[in-house]
């Protein structure tokens, strides 16, 4: 089988790394490209940092990003140019970017997950089938932990699962956002989803959804203890991705959840 030609961008990033380590021991796919948005005079598995650019990106099949939104929809402009496929692992997108993303997916196939992980989105579909099972009287709230390097917050991770919580009840997640806190010890269920995060230390990712109808409290969690589970994931979503026509697609598609 042909190999298929990667791009990686924010290759410097703590999931660039690791897509550039897990690259090297996947036998379908070569290393073609790898891009930062700032001049970096490095090379990295015998390649030359580049810039975010057409030259850049002319000879990859595909380009896997993790990076930050303002940079991840200058790629998606260059990738729509020429007609590249695009993985995204960025998160903290407004709701005017999700809409830009979506329109550039119709020139293009593009695969975006707040997650990578299976048993993520094995959660987030849980996490929907649990919303649409109880009643009004169930408040919901989610809760994450992620290392004290993370930025953004709720994560993405934390927002798919709101987003599961919302399609469960049939509603918009953004209408459904409640009060968002930041290392608070403990928070309260709302009428919205309420979101708690937690940054500190090194820690890869805990996530939990919690129900509560004040009688009884139903959880459901996730906890990662390596990052390849997430590179790993976002290789097999660029694989896949290679036999797509345009449009967006997620991890729920390529899992074929219901």
């Amino acid at each position: 089988m042909k190999k298929i030609n990667l791009a990686i961008s924010g290759c410097l990033g703590r999931m660039g790394q690791q897509l550039i380590k897990s690259s090297k021991s996947n036998k379908n796919f070569k290393l073609v490209a790898l891009t930062e948005n700032k001049i970096i005079n490095k090379k990295i598995a015998n390649i030359k940092l580049d810039l975010n650019t057409e030259l850049a990106f002319k000879k990859t099949d595909v380009i896997v990003d993790f990076t930050v939104p303002k940079c991840t929809l200058d790629i998606l402009k260059i990738a729509s140019r020429l007609k590249k496929r695009v993985v995204i692992g960025t998160t903290g997108f407004t709701k005017k970017e999700d809409s830009l993303i979506k329109k550039y997916s119709k020139k293009i196939p593009i695969l975006k997950a707040g997650n990578m992980s299976l048993g993520v989105n094995l959660l987030m579909y849980l996490t929907e089938i649990a919303s649409k099972s109880l009643n009004d009287e169930y408040l919901s709230k989610v809760y994450e932990v992620h290392h004290k390097h993370k930025k953004d917050y709720p994560s993405g991770t934390a927002l798919m699962l709101g987003k599961g919580i919302a399609n469960g009840k049939n509603k918009n997640l953004y209408n459904l956002i409640g009060k968002k806190f930041l290392n608070k010890k403990s928070f309260q269920y709302g009428k919205k989803i309420n979101f708690n995060s937690i940054r500190k230390g090194e820690i890869i990712g805990e996530h939990e959804v919690a129900f509560s109808s004040g009688k009884e409290i139903i959880k459901l969690n996730h906890e990662a203890f390596d990052r390849s589970l997430y590179s790993d994931g976002a290789l097999i979503a660029a694989k896949w991705l290679i036999n797509k026509r345009p449009g967006l697609y997620s991890m729920r598609d390529l899992l074929n959840f219901e």
